[in-house]
């Protein structure tokens, strides 16, 4: 941990924070997935880190989740860790965009492209699971049961890429010398 700049150290806090907030009892899906993985994707330039660091937060809440409640793991896991995955590099593409135009799209339209992605692919994951029928009306049944959980996500890529995206502003406008890469 030593060797690892202030800014990766920061940007790696930021995202365990935002993983232990998994922990805090919340509305369904209301939970920072997907934000963490845009912004591990966006704040680290080291693809290594924008992929294994939330990778690893995302692992460490999940087996906590797992020991103390029962639900960390389950079925559709592999689904939730591809999407996760998928979202980072969503974030990698954000780092690309100019600054002004960047940051609006980090805070608004890329964590509604994320919800939907996670949607996408953790619902597949469940039709897969065979509980609705391996038809495409099972397919579109399971679609529509998991509405509900959808706005949960919604709320919660776009409330934790507000916090998170935002808080990296800040810190990096009042303290530059901490987020410089």
């Amino acid at each position: 941990m030593k060797d690892l700049s202030k800014h990766t150290k920061i940007v790696a806090l930021m995202i365990a924070l935002a993983a232990l907030s998994r922990l805090l009892p919340h509305p369904y899906n209301f939970t920072p997935i997907g934000a963490m993985a845009l912004f591990g994707g966006y704040a680290f330039q080291n693809r290594k880190y924008a992929f294994m660091l939330p990778l690893a937060a995302m692992l460490l809440s999940d087996i906590f989740l797992e020991i103390f409640f029962g639900w960390g793991f389950h079925s559709t896991t592999p689904f939730v860790y591809g999407s996760f995955v998928l979202i980072t590099f969503i974030g990698m593409f954000l780092r690309r965009l100019p600054s002004d135009y960047g940051t609006f799209v980090s805070i608004t339209v890329a964590p509604m492209i994320s919800a939907i992605l996670f949607f996408t692919i953790t619902n597949f994951g469940v039709w897969l699971g065979g509980s609705y029928g391996y038809s495409l009306a099972g397919l579109a049944n399971c679609y529509v049961m998991a509405i509900p959980f959808f706005y949960g996500t919604v709320l919660g890529d776009v409330f934790y890429s507000v916090v998170l995206f935002g808080s990296y502003a800040i810190i990096k406008w009042t303290m530059p010398a901490l987020i410089k890469n």
